[in-house]
């Protein structure tokens, strides 16, 4: 199980330390392998939230984001995208932007980090989105009770996580834009541009998710006028099994599958930008978050297949309340430089806590003689 779902991560490991040996050496291997344990670190929670949304998705639309999906992730993120910020950014073209890229690599880290203000505000806006929404959404299962109860009577009101944003955004070109961070350590007003990116990244949210959302109402809908299923609900009900996941399928498989792709882009972000901190080689860094990439891939489809955020059920919070965190870095980071040691801690520390507590619920519940899995838990304590 292991090899067959991690095997295409171990080739491509192989292949790409190959290549950065031949490409630059020894020291080339040393910042590959480097760049591949930080994008793991900060994507970790990546791949959580997308298990929670692949396992909805039928074989076939899982294969495509394991196939399309991942050349997407590896050559679309991770190597197009940072020459599209240069080619934006200094007005170039494409073909100049890769040139750049090649051989006037510090120039090219100077433009990437002097459009990290818009990016960050696109990015940031979109995983706040996520995180709002999940912490709004009133659920059977809560992790830190005495948090989510409230926030889930607050989340009846409509329209509350797009207000809430809004003025995070507004408060955040106030502050953060007008001394936006540039290469060298000086600082520019951008607080116009954090404005409209900002904007953009909620938009591109409220539409992805928007008609993701619902072609998935839709099929279900349909799903639930189907007589036959039904009666194949109910017989497997009787005969004591689980019922079977609604699997999404065409146009709402597609949705689904465009809002990952879109999730996915929002949190390679801080990946791309602190890969700069390791190194402004435009080829060494698409090796080494790809390697990354291929990983998140793999933990993703494990996690689906093993059942684990079944089992483990506060797996899912974590992951979210990571998001958050990476939101409220992310547009920190418009004005301030912080490590992305801290920012991958913060992910690891949230999601092990989540895992340590669905632990000893399940200790719990195997204690109580096995409880009903959809009764609302009690607040967790992780202090």
């Amino acid at each position: 199980m292991l090899l067959k779902t991690f095997g295409w991560s171990f080739a491509v490991t192989a292949l790409g330390l190959v290549a950065a040996v031949f490409y630059g050496g020894w020291a080339a291997f040393g910042v590959v392998a480097i760049l591949s344990v930080l994008e793991i670190s900060l994507s970790f929670d990546n791949a959580v939230v997308n298990a929670g949304i692949l396992k909805k998705m039928n074989a076939f639309w899982q294969k495509i984001f394991l196939t399309i999906g991942i050349l997407i992730a590896v050559f679309g993120m991770r190597l197009v995208f940072p020459v599209v910020i240069v080619a934006i950014s200094a007005s170039l073209g494409p073909i100049e932007a890769v040139d750049l890229a090649l051989t006037n690599k510090d120039r090219y880290q100077q433009l990437v980090t002097d459009a990290h203000p818009s990016i960050a505000a696109f990015g940031g806006m979109f995983l706040l989105m996520i995180f709002l929404d999940f912490i709004f959404e009133d659920r059977d299962i809560k992790w830190l009770a005495w948090l989510e109860r409230p926030l889930a009577k607050l989340g009846k009101v409509d329209m509350l996580s797009v207000c809430i944003a809004l003025i995070v955004l507004l408060v955040s070109a106030i502050t953060f834009g007008a001394h936006a961070h540039q290469h060298g350590g000086a600082h520019a007003d951008k607080a116009e541009t954090v404005l409209l990116s900002g904007i953009t990244g909620l938009i591109t949210y409220l539409i992805v998710g928007g008609l993701s959302g619902f072609f998935e109402d839709k099929l279900e809908e349909e799903e639930e006028r189907e007589h036959e299923a039904e009666e194949a609900e109910e017989a497997a009900e009787r005969a004591g099994k689980p019922k079977s996941a609604v699997k999404l399928a065409g146009k709402a498989a597609f949705f689904m599958f465009l809002y990952l792709e879109v999730l996915d882009a929002s949190f390679s972000f801080d990946g791309v930008i602190g890969a700069f901190a390791i190194t402004n080689d435009i080829v060494l860094m698409a090796l080494g978050l790809g390697i990354g990439a291929m990983y998140v891939r793999s933990l993703t489809v494990y996690l689906v297949r093993q059942g684990t955020l079944d089992d483990y059920v506060y797996l899912e919070h974590g992951a979210h309340y990571a998001i958050g965190a990476l939101a409220a870095v992310l547009l920190v980071t418009i004005q301030y430089e912080i490590n992305e040691i801290i920012t991958g801690l913060i992910g690891v520390v949230l999601i092990g806590a989540s895992f340590w507590s669905s632990v000893r619920r399940n200790k719990r519940l195997v204690a109580a003689g096995g409880e009903s899995e959809g009764e609302e838990t009690e607040a967790v304590s992780t202090t």
